[in-house]
């Protein structure tokens, strides 16, 4: 037992304890949250961890770091439950299983406030009115079924300004795609009818959908309007092939969630599949840090810090009976407005997709372990080439984008041993520089980076890499030495003679010449990897950056037209194209724009108009 926890008197503590619901904490001897658990009975729970009997490892570890613990009682165990989730969510202790991606799922949007309503996939919160379906597991996943639909119901997917100012069909027309209300090509009343068939599509009424488009089919067919009716039976023969596509379907229309765990290694993945309305939406995983945690731990876990995030369906399929489901059950519905069941014996086709969705866990982490493996060969190596005493776990790689020395943004993104930690990645918009100086963008960049470094805000990394050769890399050593930073290894990554990939030399700042690695070092790859992300993620950066100027300086020139205003212009219009489309009438309706002010805005985009 270590010195702090010997200096913790357990026995005291836990005699001090009330059997009441709460939440506990166990601190080590630096005041960091190592754990927070929750309980019923918070002297009977606590207690339990220091039971002569109690030698599983996990509890072992945390009680030769715990130097002290804190209590939170609470009115109720779903108050419990609400907090310890709150105080994993801050603290995000090492011994808790603790969820790192914070997804947000994309849903298709079905309009309702206009005439004729669009179609078009959604991210965000769902407050905004209109009719939502999903989650889909992918902004890919809902483009797919979005084409799907287009081809079989042809609904509008344009923005409403680009929608209000058509003159004639667009190339969703020609591509029959959609049947451009926009100019009257079909009625409000069709256009209403294939509105009702695609919800009931989304909301897996196919059957009747079937029913309903041959019965029209039959009735044009009568009518004599043979071009119709020939339309309906295409529709019909195209919904039927997507339908037999869909293999792992139910006749029920049934809203679940499907949740798998797999575990190997001391690494754990969650596998997650969406069920609406009986129809497969597919799945997605997760990978929580899980120290020491076993299958219904990791899964009870994930439950609480997912759902607690977010609306539940109906019915939660998971493959361990959890002694907390009914706590669960009750703060999910709370928070969904609707009941919600955590189901665990099932037969028929939920077993069949809670055994997809374990295959699904199971692949997953084969797969992470994998790519690990292969980021770990490739960071000894890289340990190797540089001739550094040990395996470097972070590295951090800047680069410049500019256009003619304009709109300049500095980049730096972040790897380690699992791979790009994206949430760490960094753009730095570039001001006060002689245009395309690359030397003082990459100064400036690193100095506002390595300041924070400097003040501990950020974990400093044990390779730096530099898109550039020498003079690149005298900046970085001139901001490092600067800030008194120190403890990394620096290098340049210099393009070869002809710029292909293969050639890169690499600067250090110890050695005259550049060291050259194989063409398949797998070292070079993953300096390629890094270099190649960085650029991407500062051109990226420079073109929103670009558009953004481009659009505001046009509308700068025009006078009456204040930064609130035109703010306001491009948020309602969508950017400066649709600003472009609109008409007098459709300016004037914007805040704080009035008529005179729109005939001036419209005359000064439309000269001799």
């Amino acid at each position: 037992m270590s010195e702090a926890a010997a200096a913790f008197d357990s026995k005291s503590f836990v005699d001090s304890l009330p059997g009441k619901p709460g939440v506990y904490r166990m601190i080590d001897a630096s005041g960091e949250v190592i754990y927070v658990g929750k309980a019923r009975n918070l002297k009977s729970r606590v207690s339990s961890y220091f039971l002569p009997s109690n030698v599983i490892p996990k509890v072992q570890a945390l009680l030769r770091l715990t130097a002290s613990m804190d209590v939170t009682i609470t009115r109720s165990d779903t108050e419990a439950l609400l907090l310890e989730y709150n105080l994993i969510k801050k603290h995000r202790p090492r011994f808790n299983v603790v969820l790192r991606d914070d997804k947000s799922f994309p849903y298709l949007r079905l309009s309702t406030s206009q005439e004729f309503p669009r179609l078009t996939l959604y991210r965000g919160s769902r407050k905004e009115p209109g009719r939502y379906f999903g989650p889909y597991p992918s902004a890919g996943a809902v483009r797919q079924t979005l084409h799907e639909l287009q081809k079989l119901f042809r609904l509008r997917n344009c923005e409403d300004t680009y929608f209000a100012n058509r003159s004639r069909p667009c190339l969703q027309y020609q591509i029959q795609r959609c049947t451009a209300p926009c100019v009257g090509l079909i009625s409000r009343e069709d256009y209403a009818r294939d509105v009702d068939i695609t919800v009931k599509v989304l909301e897996g009424r196919s059957q009747e959908v079937n029913l309903e488009l041959g019965r029209h089919m039959d009735e044009a067919a009568q009518s004599l309007e043979f071009e119709k009716a020939a339309r309906i039976r295409d529709q019909l023969a195209s919904l039927k092939a997507v339908q037999a596509q869909q293999a792992i379907t139910s006749e029920e229309r049934h809203d679940a969630d499907i949740v798998a765990v797999a575990s190997a290694g001391g690494e754990c993945a969650v596998a997650l599949m969406f069920v609406r309305a009986g129809h497969s939406l597919g799945s997605t995983s997760f990978f929580p840090s899980a120290a020491f945690a076993e299958g219904p731990e990791v899964l009870a876990a994930f439950l609480s810090q997912y759902y607690l995030e977010r609306d539940a369906p109906a019915e939660i399929i998971v493959e361990f009976a959890l002694e907390e489901a009914a706590l669960l059950e009750a703060a999910f519905s709370e928070r969904s407005g609707h009941k919600v069941r955590i189901a665990t014996a099932v037969r028929g086709i939920r077993l069949r997709w809670l055994q997809m969705t374990q295959t699904n866990a199971a692949e997953a982490l084969k797969m992470r372990a994998l790519a690990k493996s292969n980021i770990e060969e490739s960071l000894e190596d890289l340990r190797a080439a540089l001739n550094m005493e040990k395996t470097p776990q972070r590295l951090e790689c800047f680069d410049i984008s500019h256009t003619g020395g304009t709109d300049t943004v500095a980049s730096c993104v972040v790897f380690g041993p699992e791979g790009p930690l994206k949430s760490d990645y960094r753009r730095f918009n570039i001001s006060d520089i002689e245009p395309g100086d690359d030397y003082a963008a990459m100064f400036q960049a690193l100095m506002r980076r390595y300041k924070r470094i400097r003040e501990g805000e950020i974990a400093a990394p044990d390779v730096l890499l530099i898109d550039g050769g020498k003079g690149q890399l005298a900046q970085a050593k001139a901001v490092l030495n600067e800030l008194q930073v120190h403890g990394m290894l620096i290098a340049g990554v210099a393009k070869g003679a002809d710029r292909r990939p293969g050639q890169e030399r690499l600067f250090l700042l110890d050695r005259d010449t550049p060291i050259i690695l194989a063409s398949d070092s797998r070292a070079l790859h993953l300096i390629q990897r890094i270099r190649d992300e960085a650029h991407r993620f500062a051109i990226s950066g420079h073109r929103r950056k670009r558009a953004k100027r481009h659009n505001q300086s046009i509308l700068e020139t025009i006078p009456g037209l204040g930064p609130v205003k035109r703010r306001e212009l491009l948020k309602q219009f969508g950017g400066m194209q649709g600003i472009l489309r609109a008409g007098i009438h459709d300016l004037s309706g914007i805040r704080g724009v009035g008529s005179e002010l729109a005939k001036v805005i419209y005359e000064h985009l439309h000269p001799g108009s």
